[in-house]
């Protein structure tokens, strides 16, 4: 099964946008200000900085996605210190770092964090009564993994 982990009411949220995108998660930040600035803001580089600047919160800024912010965000959530992820990835371009975005999203999904990849489900889960608790989260039990044995 895995162990509990509690998700505090004041939750570590990671923001991150592709170039197309980043107009719309810094729009979808500032409608939802109020409520983000509950929470601790974590960011790629260049998004980072915009949002910051557009919120007046401090946002922890990591390196630029391409550079390196991908990999920090994704070791970030494999150590248990983000509660939730808020990526408006771009589905129409090829991006140079696709296999650090894949690895990213499926470090949250296999670690069971909060993922929004739209402005929709963003504001499900940023208005969702949930996001004012402590949470209880299941982080899954991968040892099986570890201890398989090679078939020849």
């Amino acid at each position: 099964m895995g162990h509990i982990r509690i998700i505090s009411s004041k939750k570590r949220i990671a923001l991150v946008a592709h170039d197309n995108k980043k107009k719309d998660l810094i729009e979808w930040a500032y409608y939802n200000r109020t409520v983000l600035s509950q929470h601790e803001l974590f960011a790629t580089g260049t998004t980072g900085k915009l949002i910051e600047e557009k919120l007046g919160q401090p946002v922890k800024k990591l390196l630029s996605g391409p550079l390196g912010g991908d990999q920090q965000m994704g070791a970030m959530v494999a150590e248990e210190r983000l509660d939730m992820m808020v990526f408006f990835w771009d589905p129409m371009e090829a991006q140079p770092h696709d296999s650090d975005v894949k690895a990213l999203l499926r470090l949250a999904v296999a670690w069971n964090i909060l993922m929004a990849c739209n402005r929709t489900t963003a504001d499900f889960i940023l208005t969702s009564f949930l996001m004012q608790e402590d949470y209880p989260v299941v982080v899954p039990d991968y040892s099986g993994y570890l201890t398989r044995k090679v078939v020849e």
